[in-house]
């Protein structure tokens, strides 16, 4: 039983989300089956953070740099991704649950645009909690493109290099008007960031653990909740 204070959880949670591929391998099974089993655990995070009262998740579940994988594996992902949506709308709906995407949705297929658009249209007036995926997503792409359209708007004249603030790169970025990210769990136990939300991240606490992703439980989930909770913030201060 989880018995943290509700004000030391964090308020936006990140995850990347890392293993399927080595759990299949390791149990035998297809990549497309690991991927299947790790679609189990973003349904189970969903529900630990109604649960725990956790109002922001972010996903990290198509990279820019997955778009290099094989065209089999990238097609069997897309429709997985249909599959999840169109399933799981009802469930927001009835969870109360705000669908939000982020990256360069631009490369997905038409197919797949169209329903996480139907399902963020659904979800537009839900409440409970906020669920981001990052979907053909780089942060440093990310970046880039906020700087262009800052300079485009220097170029034209609307804005001044010297009123560019912090706040200007933070409402240039695909994240605007979400909040930063308290904390971090990366699974499979890689120590590596993987180009994830470089900018907001910034002040985020960092908590990886070796569990592979479609293993990822309760028990994964309370563990790093304990230990975001026992860390101190100074955010640079003493």
């Amino acid at each position: 039983m989880l018995d943290i204070p509700q004000e030391k959880l964090p308020h936006h949670i990140a995850i990347i989300m890392d293993g399927n591929g080595r759990w299949a391998k390791r149990h035998g099974h297809s990549r497309r089956r690991g991927h299947t089993e790790g679609a189990q655990s973003v349904q189970k995070s969903v529900d630990f953070c109604l649960e725990y009262g956790i109002p922001w998740l972010t996903l990290y579940a198509f990279s820019t740099e997955n778009w290099n994988r094989s065209l089999i594996e990238v097609s069997s992902l897309m429709l997985l991704l249909n599959r999840f949506i169109k399933q799981r709308t009802p469930e927001m709906m009835k969870k109360n649950v705000r669908l939000h995407c982020i990256g360069d949705l631009e490369r997905l297929p038409a197919k797949s645009r169209a329903i996480l658009q139907n399902a963020m249209d659904a979800t537009r007036h839900n409440t409970a909690l906020h669920l981001t995926l990052a979907l053909s997503y780089g942060s440093r792409q990310e970046i880039t493109h906020a700087i262009r359209d800052i300079a485009e708007k220097i170029s034209s004249g609307t804005l001044a290099p010297q009123d560019i603030t912090e706040q200007t790169v933070a409402d240039h970025l695909d994240t605007a008007g979400i909040p930063d990210p308290d904390l971090l769990i990366r699974t499979s136990g890689e120590m590596r960031i993987s180009n994830f939300l470089l900018w907001q991240i910034s002040y985020a606490e960092l908590h990886v653990t070796d569990r592979l992703w479609p293993d990822f439980d309760r028990e994964d989930f309370e563990t790093a909740l304990r230990d975001y909770a026992a860390r101190h913030r100074r955010f640079g201060k003493r």
